[in-house]
């Protein structure tokens, strides 16, 4: 790697920082910048039909705050803001935000696209980082001071000239903050402050930008307490968030500039945006529910989510995505499904309002999602994941000795095939390998009778190799009696080594299923088998052929 090309970023220290013993207890102001920094994203940039679709579905979320484009720049993003405004499409508690460049002729064309709007966030930037004012525009720290002031001035002297019923919100961003020298960040916020005279009453909002994510969270945090201690207005101003994720860590970053003192974060559903995108705000927002904070936003349909974004931007949730990506509430590892199990079974039990299952930090169902994808069946399983599968899906409770056999089947299968197992294919090994196994002795019929409270003799007919044998004992019970009987027909001293039922249920069938752990007295091994009915008896007698059968396989 070729490291000596690059040297480290100058960075700002606080050594009384106050915001790593905070912690976030609130929302702050959301702002999708989904139709602006995230369509100029794209290598096909939204239609019309699109962009409308995905305004209205960020409505059905909460967002407040909408920037809609780059009017001025953009002809599309102009007859977009025009249409959204001429077919009264925005609600009345919705705030579209339109960027514009320190300009005139960009700040009239911006503010005639949104003319006639109910809210505005005209947001106004310019680049103020040593390096675009040295290479990109070869001006001085003054002059970059004057073009933002102007621009600030050119706003007002619109908004101040305005007769429509327009709520005019503010805002200002030093474009690449994170890289310019926090006092000169200051310097050139506060100059614009001037110019607009907020107050507490009306505040305007400043953006302080993660343009390119250059260093640590951390170091971004300190950059934004040093702000909000040192600019002059801090009562009067909303302190946003704008992260992209070079390195990243955008979430990390606006997390940590959240705790040293900001109220706002732009960012975008799923983290699109330039380059490696901007900070994802379903994670955020899903970060804070899972500490118990109501995130103000409204992403319990997942599946929509992703839906609405790939269908309008042509872009593609990963599959490892946080929180919404479709493996991230499956567990492969075998010890990760027992504890998810046994996490499950847990709450069950104790009727817990409380959400506390091993690896699932969330419940899935509160995004949208079912129990259905949580276990996967592959060659890292173990027996817990297995159990779980069989029992959630099928109603089959496996006794442990069944477990510990049944998993050795299961990796086979999987290593042969190379692919994870569906529900549906470990239940078809369980029962091919264990459930009424019927050759080469098969049942045709039999019948218990009582002979006292604790004793029975059964009848019995069965087949070997398709020739029938009439068989008959006596015993403690059905068990016992149809073992001495089947034991003198198959010349083999056996006996029950465990014994377990209960009901199954698969749809709207309900049937007995019972697990048998057959002993083989001439070799002193242990054999199992399963039999299912609707009749328990049945279902016994079933699962003590299995076991025989599978013991002379």
């Amino acid at each position: 790697m070729n490291y000596q090309r690059y040297v480290k970023i100058p960075e700002i220290c606080l050594p009384d920082r106050t915001w790593p013993g905070k912690s976030i207890d609130k929302a702050p102001v959301w702002c999708s910048v989904d139709l602006r920094d995230g369509n100029q994203a794209l290598e096909v940039p939204m239609n019309l039909e699109q962009k409308v679709r995905f305004f209205q579905f960020l409505i059905r979320c909460g967002f407040k705050e909408i920037e809609i484009g780059f009017p001025a720049a953009s002809e599309t993003d102009y007859n977009f803001c025009r249409y959204l405004i001429e077919n009264d499409l925005i609600p009345s508690d919705v705030a579209i935000q339109v960027l514009t460049q320190s300009r005139a002729h960009i700040i009239d064309k911006t503010m005639e696209a949104v003319y006639g709007a109910p809210n505005v966030v005209v947001h106004l930037y310019n680049s103020t980082s040593a390096l675009q004012r040295d290479v990109v525009f070869n001006f001085d720290k003054k002059e970059c001071v004057e073009l933002a002031v102007d621009g600030a001035r050119m706003i007002l002297d619109y908004i101040s000239t305005d007769e429509s019923d327009t709520n005019w919100i503010l805002e200002y961003s030093p474009e690449s903050y994170s890289s310019t020298e926090p006092d000169f960040a200051v310097e050139i916020c506060d100059a614009v402050l001037d110019v607009w005279q907020p107050t507490p009453e009306k505040k305007v909002i400043i953006n302080l930008p993660e343009t390119v994510e250059y260093t640590l969270p951390n170091v971004y945090a300190d950059m934004i307490e040093y702000f909000c201690r040192n600019t002059k207005r801090r009562d009067s101003i909303i302190v946003s968030l704008h992260t992209h994720n070079d390195r990243g860590t955008g979430v990390a970053a606006s997390e940590l500039g959240l705790l040293a003192g900001a109220d706002r974060v732009e960012g975008t559903l799923f983290g699109n945006g330039e380059r490696t995108g901007n900070v994802d705000i379903i994670t955020l927002a899903i970060n804070m529910m899972m500490q118990g904070v109501d995130p103000c936003l409204d992403f319990s349909d997942m599946n929509e989510c992703i839906d609405v974004y790939e269908d309008c931007t042509g872009m593609r949730v990963e599959p490892r995505h946080p929180w919404s990506g479709k493996l991230v509430f499956t567990a492969f590892s075998g010890s990760h499904q027992d504890a998810i199990n046994k996490g499950k079974k847990r709450m069950e039990e104790t009727h817990s309002d409380i959400w506390q299952v091993p690896y699932l930090p969330i419940d899935p169902a509160d995004v949208g999602r079912d129990y259905e994808p949580i276990i996967r069946i592959n060659a890292q399983s173990g027996r817990g994941g297995v159990a779980y599968v069989l029992e959630q899906y099928y109603g089959v409770i496996l006794p442990r000795s069944f477990q510990r056999e049944f998993i050795s089947i299961i990796k086979r299968e999987t290593d042969h095939k190379e692919t994870e197992l569906l529900p549906q294919q470990v239940f078809d090994l369980f029962d091919d390998y264990y459930i009424n196994v019927m050759t080469p002795y098969c049942l045709e019929s039999f019948a218990e009778h009582a002979l006292s409270d604790k004793s029975s003799r059964v009848d019995a007919v069965i087949s070997f190799n398709g020739e029938s044998h009439e068989i008959s004992a006596e015993g403690n019970g059905l068990l016992d009696a149809f073992t001495k009987a089947f034991a003198t027909l198959a010349g083999v001293p056996i006996s029950i080594a465990m014994y377990s039922e209960h009901a199954m249920k698969s749809g709207s069938d309900s049937a007995a299923i019972t697990y048998i752990e057959l002993k083989n007295h001439n070799d002193g091994k242990v054999y199992l088998g399963a039999g299912v009915s609707s009749s328990v008896t049945k279902s016994s007698v079933r699962a003590i052929i299995s076991a025989f059968n599978r013991m002379i396989r």
